[in-house]
């Protein structure tokens, strides 16, 4: 089963996918391997247009959507 899930608000749509794939390049431009990549929990608030995140329990960031 192919599933997606899409988030709008105010005229703005994004997607899971795209969050999950920006993580994953700030992450590989800070210089890691996607294969150390080992957990990450994102959460978005729409309300500033952020997508905030933890990666590995540890390394902590924001990106605007």
């Amino acid at each position: 089963m192919k599933t997606d899930l899409y988030i709008e608000l105010d005229g703005k749509q994004t997607n899971y996918k795209t969050l999950i794939d920006t993580a994953k390049e700030i992450w590989k431009d800070e210089g890691h391997m996607v294969k150390d990549l080992e957990s990450l929990e994102l959460y978005f608030k729409p309300s500033e247009s952020s997508c905030y995140y933890v990666i590995n329990g540890v390394e902590k960031g924001h990106f605007y959507v």
